[in-house]
């Protein structure tokens, strides 16, 4: 299999643009989520571009698509996270959709190259 440089993946830079929003919007949050929903959100957001690094590096592409998989579990964990940060008020509604968006556009990017592995070689 041929290995990808993660760092050209278009999946792996918009993950990492995931990680950068999550570190403005969680400073906002209450103290006492330091330990909870803002460092939930925080692990979320770093193993999306984490995984799809670590991936790349796998010999086949049943093994990169293990950790593609895992970085799409980890957006839909974050989407959901993001919606508790919502509901409890900790972001406004705009930044709400923004980021709702901008993961639901990711997620359909890493399936999108799932897809285009053709596991069936």
């Amino acid at each position: 299999m041929k290995r990808h440089n993660f760092r050209k993946l278009k999946i792996w830079e918009e993950g990492m643009n995931i990680v950068e929003e999550t570190y403005r919007f969680i400073n906002n949050f209450p103290d006492f989520e330091k330990y909870n929903l803002a460092s939930q959100l925080m692990r979320c957001a770093i193993s999306i571009p984490s995984n799809i690094a670590e991936g790349t590096n796998k010999s086949s592409k049943k093994h990169l698509n293990t950790y593609l998989e895992t970085s799409l579990g980890s957006s839909f964990e974050w989407e959901t996270q993001l919606t508790i940060a919502y509901r409890r008020n900790y972001i406004e509604r705009k930044q709400f959709l923004q980021l709702s968006k901008k993961i639901e556009q990711l997620q359909k990017m890493i399936s999108g190259f799932q897809n285009g592995l053709s596991l069936k070689s």
